[in-house]
């Protein structure tokens, strides 16, 4: 298996090539008011969304929540968002995700969200996903100054 170093000013490390760790943090079935559609008769008028949100983080190695996502801050985006006047749930979708995507160590972040009240039988639902470029991750992970060399072994 090919081997790749990092050496820092700091460390180096070391790892198996091929193995990606990371952990998924969900919020699911979130009830959030909205006040969101396209109609006359929705404008103005709070109605149910349920959401579910599901990122992935950088691997967990520390028992400290300061070292995950927490729950709570995605929860109250969904809820701040939910003042806000958006006519689709696609755009309502896209604007949580991109919240989500800016929290530390959140490679994706992927948000369903459904509608019940949209169609008269049925539920309608949009689902989001956002990833960063994995490049974006390298050079924030180094501070983009810090990596003297990388070398590819057998």
């Amino acid at each position: 298996m090919p081997v790749v170093e990092y050496r820092t000013r700091r460390a180096a490390v070391r790892f198996v090539t091929g193995i990606v760790a990371f952990t998924r943090v969900s919020v699911r079935d979130l009830p959030v008011l909205a006040d969101i559609g396209i109609y006359a008769h929705e404008i103005g008028q709070r109605q149910p969304l349920i959401l579910t949100v599901t990122l992935e983080v950088e691997r967990i190695e520390e028992d400290r929540i300061d070292a995950t996502t927490d729950y709570r801050l995605i929860a109250a985006a969904a809820e701040a968002l939910g003042e806000t006047r958006i006519a689709l749930i696609e755009v309502f979708a896209y604007r949580l995700a991109s919240y989500c995507l800016e929290l530390p160590g959140v490679r994706s972040a992927e948000v369903t969200i459904d509608k019940p009240r949209a169609l008269a039988a049925g539920m309608a639902s949009v689902t989001t996903l956002l990833r960063r470029d994995p490049a974006d991750q390298i050079r924030e992970a180094d501070g983009g100054s810090n990596i003297v060399s990388i070398e590819r072994g057998n």
